[in-house]
């Protein structure tokens, strides 16, 4: 317990909490006070649960945190597994309770935060069933779950870069030095081009040395279908060579057709059939049940975090190490009679294993079959005549018929095969049966004996033990099974690569033609272009000196229209002073005296004579004012003074009036006199 407390202070002290506690000031911390630490805690894993306690009530305080610590798979110690003394312990601020919950939480801080931010997306939404009749809640509710899916992929795929060692500052790096290499390539290459451009017939060097580049990149890929071409011939011969042999030994079976092998095919497929649908489709579709309920069980389950898986391995190991003792166990009693049984056991159940692989191979055979009469279908649909016939050609006729001959003789194989191994199951069975009985009389004088001996059970434990074996026997068998399919699917891709090629053969053939008709169109829009360029070049420098002779023309005619403009503006104005002159020297010589009053001549005139009135008057002003100006400035001294004099007698008289009477003033013929 103090080695926890050490734990719970230690980290309490750290980022991001620094607290400051010592094991005596943390243990005598209020229940309150316990509460809003543990509160704090939670809320640095899930900054939703940041809040003060003292403002939320109880229950829905322990409602809240025991969601969390739920959805973060806490499990409470022995002591506390009991629902409500975990609840009330919550409540009360127990610190059997709370320290426990500190310690768990502060050892897996990240693991935490990381379940709780992959809780957001992953915890499905529990809708009800009679919800989901609606169509578009159960659309609604089916891209919820996609969604879910997809955020689970690109999480994978974020985990798996992030665990990749790619480092953006390497990443930062490569790039700038990249970038500087490109730089340092632009500077060489614009080098090498000024170069160049001092050489005479620089263009004419560029384009050949262009055209030896297409020519050595021609050539390698003409070397490419070479050997390729090298490649189809080798497996066109291997082919020829396997249809050989199977040719070989279709006419070698061909005599092989009577009535009775007939009845008697017959009669192994009906008990080949019956096998099947008795034995091996219920089993396989028991076993796809089982995985399938399976996968519900782990899709309906949360997020494992490290921990747990780490918690599972520890479980496997520990199951492992119990077998591999039980093993030894009975290794170690090594009962000659066990022996004999295990050995006939072992022998029944490799039978029973041949006898589900060749019964996988013949439904493998039968779906390779069902396949090959349905192209057989689709080819002859394909190849209906005009009237309705069917129209094989040769060649097809004859794949056909060695297709179905290497088949049947296969079957015929297969069939021998299977016959062998039922009568060779008919002797095991009944050698079954023998040792049964012989092993139910003997079990019978084991479990007397055991009895005597005070050891009953102990044949049990030996047949749970034989029974571990026998499935670590059909994993190993498993494993097998499944390294043999991926040889087996190694094979398939590589026959289809191989038929993929020959059916490509003819369409390479005709892209090499159109290959090389490509090159004399490329090349002759090379010549083309090299025309068109020169020509462009041409036309484009007399556009340009046209372009230039136009743009001085527009800017001459502009400069003559704004000449012309203002010229015409200016006769315009000339025209109007003209006719103004002449309308003048009209009314200057009239007889009519109103006529002359209208003149400007005459306006002009009276505006002067009024103007030398005016300034006569002010003239004669002036003079005045001159004239008084010194008697003027004497009475305004004069008028200042006097001024002066009052404001002096005013404040007197309110001074006066402020002080206490002493006497009595008398003002006569402007005097002023005191009477005591």
């Amino acid at each position: 317990m103090s080695e926890q407390l050490k734990f719970i202070v230690q980290q309490l002290n750290m980022e991001p909490f620094r607290k400051n506690f010592n094991l005596i000031t943390f243990d005598s911390l209020e229940p309150m006070q316990l509460l809003q630490i543990l509160n704090d805690v939670l809320a640095e894993i899930d900054p939703k649960q940041a809040m003060d306690i003292r403002e939320e009530m109880p229950e829905q305080t322990v409602k809240r945190m025991s969601s969390l610590l739920g959805m973060l798979k806490y499990k409470p110690p022995g002591n506390l597994s009991d629902v409500s003394s975990f609840r009330q312990g919550l409540v009360t601020g127990s610190k059997p309770v709370v320290h426990p919950i500190l310690h768990w939480l502060l050892q897996k801080v990240p693991e935490l935060k990381k379940r709780v931010y992959l809780a957001r997306f992953l915890v499905k939404l529990e809708v009800p069933a009679e919800f989901l009749q609606d169509d578009i809640i159960n659309d609604t509710y089916h891209q919820y779950e996609e969604l879910v899916e997809g955020f689970k992929t690109y999480h994978k795929e974020r985990e798996h870069l992030r665990s990749s060692g790619f480092s953006t500052a390497e990443i930062r790096r490569d790039i700038n030095a990249m970038e500087e290499e490109k730089d340092q390539l632009l500077k060489r290459v614009e080098r090498l081009k000024r170069r160049v451009e001092s050489v005479s017939n620089h263009q004419r060097m560029l384009e050949q040395a262009r055209q030896l580049r297409v020519e050595k990149e021609r050539e390698e890929s003409l070397t490419h279908q070479k050997q390729e071409q090298k490649n189809q011939l080798f497996q066109a011969e291997q082919r020829l060579l396997r249809l050989q042999q199977q040719l070989k030994d279709l006419r070698q079976a061909a005599a092989d057709a009577h009535p009775e092998s007939l009845m008697k095919r017959l009669e192994e497929e009906i008990k080949i059939n019956s096998y099947m649908v008795t034995e091996k489709l219920p089993k396989e579709l028991e076993g796809l049940r089982r995985t399938v309920q399976y996968m519900q069980k782990v899709s309906s389950e949360p997020a494992m975090g490290q921990a747990d898986l780490q918690d599972m391995e520890g479980k496997i190991k520990e199951v492992d190490s119990q077998i591999n003792q039980l093993i030894e166990k009975k290794m170690m009693r090594n009962d000659p009679m066990d022996d004999k049984l295990t050995l006939y056991r072992q022998q029944a159940s490799i039978i029973i294993r041949k006898k589900e692989s060749k019964a996988e191979e013949l439904q493998e055979a039968r779906e390779e079959l069902a396949a090959a009469e349905r192209e057989l279908k689709q080819r002859s649909s394909q190849g209906q005549g005009s009237n309705g016939e069917e129209v094989i050609r040769g060649d097809e006729l004859k794949r056909l018929v060695a297709k179905l001959r290497s088949k049947g003789t296969t079957y015929k194989k297969k069939r021998q095969e299977i016959a062998e191994l039922r009568a060779e199951y008919g002797v095991l069975q009944r050698t079954e049966e023998i040792l049964r009985q012989r092993h139910d009389a003997v079990q019978q004088k084991l479990q007397t004996v055991e009895a005597q001996k005070g050891i009953s059970g102990y044949s049990d434990t030996q047949e749970e033990l034989e029974r571990v074996s026998a499935i670590k026997s059909d994993l190993d068998e498993k494993k097998g099974r499944t390294l043999d399919d991926m040889s087996e699917m190694v094979k398939k891709l590589n026959s289809m690569i191989v038929e993929k090629k020959s059916a490509l053969a003819p369409i390479i053939k005709e892209l090499r033609s159109l290959r090389q008709r490509r090159a004399e169109l490329n090349q002759e829009y090379e010549e083309k272009k090299a025309q068109y360029e020169s020509c462009a070049a041409g036309l484009e420098s007399n556009r340009s000196k046209l372009e230039q002779e136009v743009k001085a023309l527009r800017e001459e005619m502009a400069q003559k229209e704004n000449r012309y403009h203002y010229i015409n503006s200016v006769s315009e104005i000339i025209e109007m002073q003209i006719q103004r002159a002449a309308e003048e020297m009209k009314a200057y010589v009239s007889s009519d005296p109103q006529e002359k009053k209208k003149t400007i001549r005459e306006v002009y005139m009276k505006n002067i004579a009024e103007q030398e009135l005016l300034g006569k008057k002010l003239r004669e002003e002036q003079k005045v004012v001159r004239e008084n100006h010194s008697a003027n400035m004497e009475q305004m001294k004069m008028w200042r003074d006097l001024e002066q004099l009052m404001e002096c007698k005013r404040q007197c008289f309110i001074k006066a009036q402020n002080q206490v009477s002493i006497g009595q003033v008398i003002q006569e013929g402007g005097e002023d006199r005191l009477v005591l």
